[in-house]
């Protein structure tokens, strides 16, 4: 695994509030916990609690060990915080430093932290080399790794890799329902944030990194920049991309010119 995909998955791991809530427990705790005194200590069920311990363990947030006191039974399993975590923490730290550096600039620090997201997307340039034909999807695979769960929205009026119009389909109580229309710009909803916290806090400098790092991804996808607008917490959990311009995939675009000729 790459230095890359590490961070990527500590990322995701991190996008769950109730994950960070259990490694803020593990960090703090003067001792190792099993699952049932960490679910105690957080109000979640033993259930829930082991899924979020293996997803941090498997992110390598966390480590565990088994307890062998000599008692009989099924030996104890005792998690702890691992290096990783706190090497998060440190960087969130950094990160909130910045935010509150930034925050003192005239705008609130939003052009430079737009330039400076900017400059983490050149960090992609090599992996999105040629991908311009294969629509949004590019752009929804570097925020999947990054931890921000993105779930491309199908506004009405819009079907993703159509060959051509669609048109109204019947309702149940008889109606035409709206038709998508392949010209309506994507959504991308963006169900985590691995900095959910800090930008709960400086919103106007950690929000604007992420909009640079779409933009410099939509500038190198071949799609104008400015057109590109984030909006943070349109919901306690979302936040949401739009899109501007055309970005329907080649082999969609292929088949609707090819649908034409035909008639």
């Amino acid at each position: 695994m790459t230095d890359e995909e590490a961070t990527g998955g500590r990322h995701a791991a991190l996008a769950s509030d109730a994950r960070r809530q259990v490694l803020e427990l593990l960090m703090d705790s003067g001792a190792p916990l099993d699952a049932a005194a960490v679910a105690a200590q957080v109000g979640l069920h033993i259930t829930t609690v082991r899924f979020h311990l293996e997803q941090l363990e498997g992110a390598g947030l966390i480590r565990r060990a088994v307890e062998r006191a000599g008692a009989r039974g099924r030996p104890r399993i005792l998690f702890t915080a691992g290096p990783a975590s706190r090497e998060d923490e440190a960087k969130h730290d950094l990160s909130r430093a910045l935010a509150g550096a930034l925050a003192e600039d005239a705008d609130g620090g939003r052009a430079r932290a737009i330039r400076a997201g900017e400059h983490w997307a050149a960090s992609f340039a090599g992996e999105l080399w040629g991908s311009a034909g294969e629509g949004v999807a590019p752009l929804v695979r570097i925020l999947d790794r990054l931890g921000f769960d993105p779930e491309l929205e199908v506004p009405i009026g819009e079907v993703p890799g159509a060959a051509g119009p669609v048109e109204a389909v019947p309702a149940l109580d008889g109606t035409d329902a709206p038709a998508p229309d392949v010209s309506a710009p994507p959504v991308v909803n963006l169900l985590a944030c691995p900095f959910r916290a800090d930008a709960r806090q400086a919103p106007d400098v950690i929000c604007s990194v992420h909009l640079g790092l779409i933009r410099g991804i939509a500038e190198s996808l071949g799609h104008d920049p400015e057109g590109t607008e984030l909006r943070p917490f349109v919901g306690p959990e979302l936040c949401q991309v739009r899109l501007r311009g055309s970005w329907v995939a080649a082999d969609a675009e292929v088949a609707t010119e090819a649908v034409a000729k035909a008639d």
